[in-house]
């Protein structure tokens, strides 16, 4: 097992990534309650109740080896799978269960389940009670290596995505491997196109590990996921440290996503996973890198070929202008200020404030255009099967 620190400038708390998480969680919370009792002066051990967030589908597969280290059961509450559920009428449906439950302001929750149940769990503690103290236990490899560190929560309007949320940081994060092994193949890859990103912009070593172990990852050794998976929540951890607000630095950890979030929006959430999502809005970002020249030639083609890798992402049939406009309701965006992420070099970085409607509109043609070649090669492929 590996210990990653998160040290914010509100928030220090301890991230887990190991196997066997789950058959000794109770313990391993209790000692991290307290240590939190020893810093704060507050009441040692679990609550009175302790609340548990997961969707069906995850507890069925996991809640026997989840309660071997309970005693008394927590009180566990339900949220359907898909990005369709991750909004407040749910949130408030939650509450009131918890409230009927007899939680209060001294009740822990956990968030048992991928990055939608990490979301809404985050922020349903948040604001329960004006905030109650929570754990992340997350299932799905991109919920482990990026949306259940750092802080965010929240959740969707019909405008776009996490546009109401707040920071609430865990008490703890415990990222147990041994989920893993249920995760469908395609979750995985998606899940492994935030890591790819990780190393992008700000892990070169990361990068050309990937690049050398896509085999080993895919068949998922041990000790490559974990190698992936550590490395992954380091360099959030390090940038939510220098950057704990997104008043900065950690806007670079939206790379992909002004062009990923769009997607997700004019498709209604239905038709791709966040993680390709966000691949395919790197390859837009790659392009308009290479085109400003942040990136070389040579670079660009080496990342693609990375994005490619990992793949194959998800066919696409968008209009181009379309997409552009979706990218206006972007939360990085301040007043009339565009606000986009490029790479710069390998393994690097930055935010830039200055890029037009028409260099978007490029990206976007771009990674249709991309979109539509790979259909049509998968297709020739498949024609060529049939017909041998």
């Amino acid at each position: 097992m590996q210990t990653i620190r998160v040290e914010t400038a509100s928030a220090r708390y301890p991230v887990f990534a190991g196997v066997q998480l789950l058959r000794s969680l109770r313990p391993r919370l209790e000692r991290v309650l307290d240590e939190e009792a020893r810093a704060t002066g507050g009441r040692a051990g679990l609550p009175r109740r302790v609340f548990v967030l997961t969707s069906p589908e995850i507890w069925a597969l996991w809640s026997r080896r989840f309660l071997e280290s309970f005693g008394e059961e927590p009180i566990v509450l339900f949220l359907p799978a898909g990005e369709q559920h991750k909004r407040l009428a749910n949130v408030e449906k939650l509450a009131r269960q918890m409230a009927a439950a007899g939680g209060d302001r001294s009740s822990l929750l956990i968030a048992f389940g991928g990055g939608i149940v990490g979301d809404v769990g985050g922020f349903l503690a948040a604001i329960f009670m004006r905030g109650i103290r929570y754990v992340q236990v997350p299932t799905t490899f991109l919920a482990q290596v990026d949306s259940s560190v750092g802080g965010k929560t929240g959740v969707n309007l019909p405008e776009g995505k996490n546009l109401v949320g707040s920071f609430h940081h865990p008490l703890a994060v415990f990222a147990d491997m041994d989920v893993l092994a249920t995760l469908p193949d395609r979750e995985l890859k998606a899940g492994l196109f935030e890591s790819v990103k990780a190393g992008m912009i700000r892990d070169r070593g990361l990068l050309r590990y990937m690049e050398a172990n896509a085999q080993k990852i895919f068949q998922r050794d041990g000790k490559a996921l974990e190698k992936v998976i550590a490395a992954s929540i380091r360099m959030k951890a390090d940038v939510v440290g220098a950057d704990e607000r997104e008043n900065g630095l950690r806007m670079i950890l939206n790379l992909g996503h002004t062009l990923g979030h769009a997607i997700e929006s004019v498709t209604r959430y239905r038709k791709l996973l966040h993680g390709e999502a966000v691949g395919w809005g790197m390859v837009g970002a790659l392009a308009l890198g290479q085109k400003r020249g942040s990136i070389s030639a040579a670079q660009f083609k080496r990342l693609m070929a990375l994005v490619k890798l990992y793949g194959p992402l998800p066919a696409l049939r968008l209009n181009a202008e379309r997409l552009v406009a979706a990218t206006a309701r972007d939360k990085k965006h301040l007043g009339d200020v565009r606000r986009f992420v490029l790479p710069v070099g390998l393994g690097n970085a930055c935010v830039v404030e200055d890029v037009t409607a028409e260099e978007l509109l490029e990206a976007a043609r771009f990674l249709l255009s991309m979109a539509r070649a790979e259909t049509g090669e998968r297709k020739t492929a498949r024609d060529g099967r049939h017909g041998a």
